[in-house]
This record gives structure tokens, C-alpha cells and sequence, in this order.
């Protein structure tokens, strides 16, 4: 997979300080706040981490994502206030995509050839592209654009960041978390996981996550330290139409 991050709100932490002076009476204008310190700076950053979250709909970022499964997609999709421009099927001949193993089954490899020969006869035969997509696997290979202003990335980064989430979501997620670090460091800290930004488990019935023994702890700082050396992904069963 590849993660770039192909545009960003410039002076963006200015933007964000002067939005939330606006609210006020006095403010500063946005001049003003581009010479504060760096110490200045962060002082009212960190104050706001706490507040209403409205200024950080104010910044943006966007990404391009590709090869990565349409199982991905589909979750990544359900973020209603992202936008999104995917690799088409409909129109595209995609005989000669990859379909991404996740599963280490050499079983699986096999399987995957035999349908893309089959997509690819469908084609060679006349068949419609957006007919003959119909048989194609759901780990099939893809490339995704997509933008989601900070305080979308903090909240997806609440639940996405968390074990319960597909190990192929964790790692996109990391990357993109990685990508805004490099412009902006300062938004690392806005971009945590449930139980490191609250000090308690989003899904408390899911009592195999490593990180659970450790949630009662108050401090971020060791509870992020304990959660960067983590590794696990649920494996959900839905049984009688409930997710366990």
C-alpha cells in the first residue's frame, strides 16, 4: 500500500488560533498570530484541544491511496464527511489488477487467478465492464482520493487507530496519522486513539484488546507509550445478526 498526502491547509494552526479568536471579543487578526512565539502558539493550541472542535473543520488534507483492498474502501467510505474519487470498475478493464492475499492462503491466490481469467473471457467476449466487475473479489487491488478536514481525522482516529479495526485499516490510517505529522507535528497529539485521548475503552465488551489492563491509567503520555507497541486486529463473528 501508499499513502501520500498530496495537498494540506497551509499555515494551518494559525487558521485554527485566529477561527477560534473570532469567537471572541478583542480577537487578533490572523497578522497578528502568524508572528506569535512557537510557545505562544502551542499554549492556545493545547487549550483548544479541550474546547468546542469547531475551528478544526478549517483544515483540510488529501490523500492518495492506492494499493489497497476495495474491502478497505468500503469501510473507509462510511466516513460521511470525507469526499472521495475511486479507480472506476464500471468503465475500466481491470484483468490485470493485483487481489491482495490477506489471509497468507495459497488457496487463496489460486482462486483469485482463476476469477480475474474468468472477468477477463467475460470481457474478451463482449461482456459490459460494469457486468463482468460482478464476479470480481472484494480484496481486489484499488487506488482511492480523498480529503478530511482535522476534526474528521481526530474522530476517525478515536476508532480507526483501535485494535477492534481491521489490521488493513489500522496501517492506512498510521500512514495518513504520519503524513499530517510531517506537515504539521502539532497535530499529533489531536490524533489519538479512544483509550489514549479518553482513558477508557470504545468497546469495552471486546475483552482480548492488549490495551484493555492498561486503560485505567490517566496519562496519555504512558498510555500512548503502551499503545505504539501494540499489535493486534480483531477478528469480529456476526452471530444471529449481532457483531461479537
Amino acid at each position: 500500500m501508499d499513502v501520500k498526502l498530496i495537498n494540506y491547509t497551509r499555515n494551518a494552526l494559525e487558521t485554527l488560533l485566529y477561527t477560534k479568536n473570532t469567537r471572541l471579543q478583542g480577537k487578533q487578526s490572523i497578522r497578528e498570530i502568524k508572528y506569535w512565539s512557537e510557545e505562544k502558539k502551542m499554549e492556545h493550541f493545547n487549550y483548544m484541544l479541550d474546547t468546542i472542535q469547531s475551528s478544526f473543520e478549517f483544515v483540510d488534507y488529501t490523500f492518495e491511496i492506492s494499493g489497497v483492498t476495495r474491502a478497505f474502501t468500503h469501510q473507509l467510505v462510511r466516513t460521511r464527511t470525507g469526499s472521495y474519487a475511486q479507480e472506476s470498475q464500471r468503465t475500466v478493464d481491470v484483468r490485470d489488477s493485483d487481489v491482495i492475499n490477506t489471509c497468507s492462503d495459497p488457496m487463496y491466490d489460486k482462486i483469485a487467478e482463476a476469477i480475474l481469467d474468468s472477468y477477463a473471457s467475460m470481457i474478451d467476449a463482449g461482456i459490459a465492464a460494469q457486468d463482468a466487475r460482478g464476479i470480481l473479489p472484494t480484496n481486489i487491488a484499488t487506488s482511492i482520493i480523498c480529503k478530511f478536514d482535522l476534526r474528521t481525522l481526530h474522530n476517525m482516529s478515536l476508532l480507526r487507530l483501535c485494535t477492534r479495526t481491521q489490521g488493513e485499516y489500522q496501517n492506512v490510517f498510521k500512514q495518513m496519522v504520519d503524513c499530517v505529522k510531517d506537515v504539521h507535528p502539532w497535530a499529533e497529539q489531536f490524533l489519538r486513539v479512544h483509550c489514549v485521548w479518553y482513558g477508557v475503552c470504545a468497546f469495552p465488551r471486546y475483552t482480548e484488546c492488549p490495551m484493555q489492563e492498561h486503560t485505567h491509567k490517566p496519562d496519555r503520555v504512558m498510555l500512548q507509550a503502551v499503545f505504539d507497541h501494540i499489535k493486534h486486529e480483531a477478528r469480529p463473528i456476526a452471530k444471529g445478526g449481532m457483531t461479537q
